[in-house]
């Protein structure tokens, strides 16, 4: 039965794209990278070629403007401020938590527009990524996938993993030659989330900071297994 939406939920601004023919019975939140915008993922919507078994309806959320650190304090679509870009990488982790909290309120979202939980999954790029580690490694709903996108696990210390997502199937893909996110990072968040009992995939590209052809192909058999 789906559930109300609460008229009061003030939600993310967010591109959609719901599919062809029939109602959604999936739903896909995907969080894009530094300085850029809900469309950016828009285009490879097409390009996924998912099967025609698997409605999803795609959801990309516009991060709100602030100012970034190490942009010289520039303001900037960011899910948080980051304030170094070392490999510890310094970051405000109260912004990402809320970012993370204002996911979980699209997940809850879904639910409520007759999604099952375990039909939804959080993707994430770069900076994204970081935020679609947390809200889902703490969602309290069973999930059906994790995707992370050439980012880094930015709060290992503070995210405990809920039962509700001991299985949580979880895909990283990485650069090899990225120069923003270092692949060791995508590396050292394989080894924290084996840490929590997880069993995350792990694929490497030649490439930068980028998404490629490939990787496309990759993420498109992920979320099928997935919601197949």
């Amino acid at each position: 039965m789906q559930r109300p939406v609460q008229p009061s939920a003030t939600y993310l601004p967010c591109v959609e794209i719901a599919p062809q023919h029939r109602d959604a019975d999936a739903a896909i939140i995907w969080l894009h990278g530094l300085g850029a915008n809900g469309h950016d993922f828009e285009p490879i919507v097409p390009e996924l070629r998912l099967p025609a078994s698997i409605a999803a309806r795609f959801i990309f959320p516009h991060a709100p403007e602030i100012p970034v650190t190490v942009n010289g304090g520039m303001r900037m679509p960011a899910w948080y401020d980051i304030k170094a870009m070392d490999l510890d990488r310094v970051v405000d982790e109260a912004q990402l938590l809320d970012s993370a909290s204002k996911t979980v309120a699209l997940i809850e979202r879904e639910i409520a527009r007759g999604i099952d939980s375990s039909r939804i999954i959080v993707a994430g790029f770069s900076q994204g990524g970081a935020v679609a580690y947390h809200a889902a490694l703490t969602c309290d709903k069973p999930l059906g996938g994790l995707l992370a996108l050439s980012t880094y696990f930015a709060t290992p210390d503070t995210t405990r993993l809920n039962a509700a997502n001991r299985s949580l199937p979880v895909q990283i893909c990485h650069g090899s030659a990225d120069p923003m996110v270092p692949e060791q990072l995508g590396q050292r968040a394989v080894a924290q989330l084996q840490g929590m009992g997880l069993s995350p995939a792990y694929l490497t590209y030649p490439m930068g900071h980028e998404v490629c052809l490939p990787e496309i192909s990759d993420i498109a058999a992920f979320f099928t297994r997935c919601l197949s």
